[in-house]
C-alpha cells in the first residue's frame, strides 16, 4: 500500500506512467524483505506487546531495511521495472506510520474494553507514577483480574487531569474519603515506593470506617524472591494489606551489594544461633552472596530444621554445614572451628529475653558473656578474618542483666579485635518486628484470646527494625566496621507502644482492653541506641555509625561483681537474684 501511494505522488496522480508490473516485482522484493527481517528481529513472533515503544523502535529499524534493499533494487533493476528510484524512500515512512497505527488501533481496541467478572472489586489507585501506571495496565489487560480500576489519587497537582489507561487521577490524598464514596470503591492500592510509616497511616486513618480495604505492594526484593510467590502469574496478587509493620514504618535497605560479596563470596561462613530469628535470616541472606560453605550452628535442633527447610527445602538435618552444638561449651566450639576452620563469623546466639534474665541473670552470664568469650577464643584460634557480634541497644548504658550480658560481650569483642588485630566488632539494634517472643506477636496472641493487651507504660516508646532489614544491615557493617567497633543502626524514630496497641486493636475489629502493667524493674520508659558516655560517629554508610567500646579482658571479668551491679540496679522491688550457681569468672 505504502509502495503504491508513493509511486501515485511520484507521478503526480498520473496512473498512465505507472508501470503496475514493475510496481508488482517491487511489491513483492518489498514484502518478502519485510517478512524476512521480521521475522529475524521478533516483529512476528510475539516478543513485542502491541502498540508499545518497544514494538515501535523495533517496527521502524525493519521497515528501514525494506527501505534500503528496495532502493538497491530499483538501482539496479530500473531499466527493467522502470520505477523511480526515489518510490521507496518516499515509501518508507508511509508504511512506518500506518503499521505502526494498525498496531496501535489495536491496542487500543483490547484495552478500551476491558471485561471483568462479576466478583472484581472497585479499586483506587493511589499513586499515577510509574508503579500507578504498570498496575492500571496490568489490571485492563488481565480479564481475570480481581480488580477494576475505579480512579487513581495523587498528591502531585501537575498530574490532576492526567489519564492512565482511560483511568483518570480523581483527586488527591485530601479527597480520599469523598472519592471512595463517589466511586463506590472497596480497595485502594498504594502504588508509592518507599512510602513512609507516617504517610500510610495518615491514609489508614483516612478512610477509618468507611469499608475499605487498603493494600500495599510488598518490598520488591520480596517479590522477586524464588522462595516466595511461586504461583503467582500475573503479579496482582502481590498486594496485601496493610500490618503493624508498615505502619510502624521501615524503608527497604539498599544493599551495597559489591561492598559485601567481597567478604563473603567464596569464603567459609559460620553463624551462631542459625535457629533463632536473626539467625535463620542472616543465613538465608548469606547463602545469596555464594560463600564456599555456609555452617549453621545452634543447641536447638528445631530452630535449625526450620532454617535448613527454609533455605534447601527440606529439613533433614543430614547437611553437614548442619552443626548441633552449645556455645557454652568451650571445648566443642574449639573443636567445631578447628574442624571446619571458618573465615567470616555472624555471632547472633544469646539469651534475649530482658524479664526472664533479671530473675536468673547467671544463666545470661553463661550464655551471653562466657558463650560469646568460647566463640571469641575458637575465633582467634584459626584466624577468623571477620567476626560480627550481633548486640542489642540494650547495651547502651544498660540497667538489666542482660543489657549488662551484652555490653560485656561487646568489651570481649573489642578486646579480641585488638588482640588479633583483625575485625572484630558488634553490632546493636533494638527490637526486630516479628521475631520469636517480641511484642507484636505477643500482642496478636493477646487480642485473639480476647484480651486485655498489656503494655506496660502509656508513653513507652522502643526502636524497631524489620528482620530481613536488620541482617542486611549486620552483613554489611562487617564490612564496613574496624576491628573494636561498635556500629549502630540506624533505627529510625522511636515507636510508642501504646500506639502500636491501639492500632493493633483497630485492625482486628474487635473490642480489647488496654491493661497497664507498669514498668518493670530497671526497664527503661525510652531506649537509647548510644551509652551516656560514648560519642557516636558517622560510618560512611547512611543508616550504620559507630562508636568504641572499652575492652575488657577476660581475667579481668568478675561474676560476683557483674551480679551485684545487676541486683543494685535492680531496685529494690525486682526479683531476687539467684546467685547460687555462680562461680566468679571460672573457667575463663
Amino acid at each position: 500500500m505504502a509502495l503504491l501511494l508513493a509511486v501515485l505522488l511520484r507521478y503526480e496522480l498520473d496512473i498512465g506512467l505507472i508501470n503496475f508490473a514493475g510496481l508488482a516485482a517491487l511489491v513483492v522484493v518489498a514484502v518478502a524483505t519485510q517478512l524476512i527481517a521480521g521475522w529475524y528481529m521478533a516483529l512476528y513472533r510475539g516478543r513485542y506487546t502491541f502498540g508499545s515503544i518497544h514494538e515501535a523502535r523495533v517496527l521502524v529499524a525493519v521497515t528501514l531495511i525494506v527501505a534500503v534493499v528496495t532502493s538497491i533494487f530499483l538501482s539496479i533493476f530500473i531499466n527493467e521495472i522502470h520505477v523511480a528510484r526515489s518510490v521507496a524512500v518516499i515509501a518508507f515512512p508511509f508504511a512506518a506510520l500506518t503499521m505502526a497505527a494498525v498496531r496501535y488501533a489495536k491496542r487500543l481496541y483490547v484495552e478500551g474494553k476491558p471485561m471483568f467478572g462479576d466478583e472484581a472489586q472497585k479499586t483506587l489507585i493511589y499513586g499515577a507514577g510509574f508503579l500507578g501506571n504498570s498496575l492500571v495496565t496490568r489490571m485492563v489487560q488481565d480479564p481475570e483480574s480481581p480488580y477494576v480500576p475505579v480512579g487513581l489519587i495523587d498528591d502531585d497537582a501537575a498530574k490532576k487531569h492526567l489519564r492512565l489507561s482511560s483511568v483518570g487521577v480523581l483527586g488527591s490524598g485530601k479527597d480520599i474519603a469523598e472519592i471512595i464514596k463517589r466511586t463506590k470503591s472497596t480497595v485502594i492500592v498504594l502504588a508509592i515506593a518507599h512510602l513512609s510509616a507516617k504517610r500510610i497511616r495518615e491514609i489508614s486513618d483516612s478512610v477509618s470506617g468507611l469499608g475499605v480495604k487498603v493494600l500495599v505492594l510488598p518490598p520488591l526484593q520480596e517479590m522477586l524472591s524464588p522462595d516466595t510467590n511461586k504461583d503467582n502469574r500475573g503479579g496482582l496478587t502481590d498486594f496485601r494489606e496493610i500490618d503493624v509493620a508498615d505502619l510502624i514504618g521501615r524503608t527497604p535497605v539498599e544493599t551495597q551489594v559489591e561492598l559485601v560479596a567481597g567478604y563473603i563470596r567464596g569464603k567459609r561462613v559460620l553463624v551462631t544461633g542459625a535457629g533463632g530469628s536473626i539467625g535463620s535470616e542472616l543465613c538465608r541472606q548469606l547463602k545469596g552472596f555464594e560463600p564456599a560453605a555456609l555452617i549453621m550452628l545452634d543447641r536447638d535442633e528445631s530452630g535449625l530444621q526450620h532454617t535448613q527447610l527454609s533455605i534447601e527445602g527440606h529439613g533433614l538435618l543430614d547437611n553437614k554445614d548442619i552443626v548441633l552444638a552449645d556455645i557454652r561449651d568451650g571445648e566443642a566450639m574449639a573443636k567445631i572451628f578447628a574442624d571446619r576452620r571458618p573465615e567470616v563469623v555472624f555471632h547472633a546466639a544469646a539469651l534475649k529475653h530482658a524479664p526472664l534474665l533479671q530473675m536468673y541473670p547467671d544463666e545470661g552470664w553463661k550464655t551471653n558473656v562466657l558463650g560469646s568469650l568460647n566463640v571469641l577464643e575458637a575465633a582467634r584460634s584459626v584466624g577468623v578474618e571477620t567476626y560480627v557480634n550481633v548486640s542489642t541497644d540494650k547495651a547502651a548504658s544498660p540497667t538489666t542483666a542482660l543489657g549488662h550480658s551484652k555490653r560485656a560481650a561487646e568489651k570481649l569483642t573489642s578486646w579480641m579485635a585488638q588482640e588479633t588485630g583483625m575485625r572484630y566488632v558488634s553490632v546493636r539494634f533494638g527490637n526486630v518486628i516479628g521475631s520469636r517472643g517480641s511484642m507484636l506477636p505477643l500482642f496478636t496472641d493477646q487480642i485473639n484470646k480476647g484480651g486485655p493487651v498489656t503494655v506496660t507504660h502509656p508513653d513507652v516508646t522502643r526502636f524497631f527494625m524489620t528482620i530481613p532489614e536488620a541482617c542486611q544491615l549486620v552483613i554489611q557493617a562487617g564490612a564496613i566496621g574496624h576491628g573494636g567497633d561498635v556500629l549502630i543502626l540506624d533505627m529510625g524514630e522511636p515507636v510508642r507502644i501504646m500506639d502500636v496497641a491501639e492500632r493493633m486493636i483497630a485492625m482486628s475489629g474487635r473490642d480489647i482492653k488496654i491493661k497497664i502493667t507498669g514498668l518493670r524493674p530497671s526497664e527503661k520508659l525510652h531506649e537509647q541506641l548510644t551509652g551516656d558516655d560514648e560519642i557516636q560517629n558517622p560510618d560512611g554508610h547512611a543508616k550504620i555509625s559507630h562508636t568504641q567500646a572499652r575492652p575488657l579482658a577476660p581475667k579481668d571479668l568478675d561474676l560476683g561483681l557483674w551480679l551485684q551491679r545487676c541486683k543494685d540496679e535492680a531496685g529494690p522491688d525486682a526479683p531476687s537474684i539467684d546467685e547460687s550457681d555462680g562461680d566468679v569468672a571460672g573457667g575463663v
